[in-house]
């Protein structure tokens, strides 16, 4: 701790301990020290502890749990908004990707989605609504529009990879996409789905891809739990 900076002690603490987990030292089920251990062996005031420990647990990196004391969960997942997907960026962040697939249909296209994919309304589509989960912990739902006949995946196969992959396995070059982010507070099915109290907050995404020849391959329309999941990107001063 530097006790000369500017920067309270308890936000020092917070991200040192955040660090710590972000890079592993501290893994998932981890248990901290109580407040007072902790605060005796840092030779910081308890307050100063606690608070620290409170910024943590209000970005979901620890719990308290009665009876066992403060516990560190998962590192919250920060995704890059390029052109990947969940389950490649939860395997690269070592996360152990899981899939629970809701549904694996063909439906008949609504005017949006017709629109977005570039079929006539009413025609048919592939529909996909999968649960990701990371150590065993619901991060998003995923629902996917695709044009018939691009892909007919079974359900294991959903399972057991990320649509992204088995699109290019399947000879579909990726190209581009427009992605739109937002958030909005979690219905009561998506949070019993989630894991998450209804209103919770949960962050948005629709995505469209394009391959090589810009043709619409796939619209996406995906709820993430905000306090496991964050966008990342860069932005940069245009001369």
């Amino acid at each position: 701790m530097d006790r000369t900076s500017p920067v309270p002690l308890y936000f020092q603490l917070s991200q040192q301990l955040e660090a710590a987990i972000e890079h592993g030292a501290l893994t998932p089920g981890s248990l901290l020290g109580n407040e007072i251990e902790l605060a005796g062996r840092l030779g910081l005031s308890r307050p100063t502890v606690r608070q620290a420990i409170q910024s943590l647990v209000e970005k979901g990196l620890l719990v308290r749990r009665r009876g066992v004391g403060t516990q560190v969960v998962h590192s919250q997942v920060k995704r890059p908004l390029e052109l990947s997907s969940l389950y490649d960026d939860l395997e690269a962040a070592g996360q152990r990707p899981a899939t629970v697939v809701l549904a694996n249909r063909v439906e008949p296209a609504t005017a949006e989605v017709a629109a977005v994919l570039g079929v006539p309304e009413g025609s048919d589509v592939r529909f996909l609504e999968r649960l990701r989960s990371a150590h065993d912990e619901p991060m998003a739902r995923l629902r996917n529009h695709l044009p018939l006949g691009l892909l007919d995946p079974g359900t294991e196969q959903l399972e057991a990879t990320g649509l992204y992959r088995m699109m290019r396995g399947a000879g579909v070059t990726l190209h581009s996409a427009h992605q739109r982010v937002g958030a909005r507070a979690a219905t009561g099915a998506e949070a019993d789905l989630l894991g998450e109290e209804e209103g919770a907050p949960l962050l948005t995404m629709e995505r469209t891809t394009f391959d090589d020849t810009g043709r619409a391959v796939e619209f996406g329309s995906h709820v993430y739990r905000a306090s496991r999941y964050a966008f990342e990107f860069q932005l940069l001063v245009r001369p």
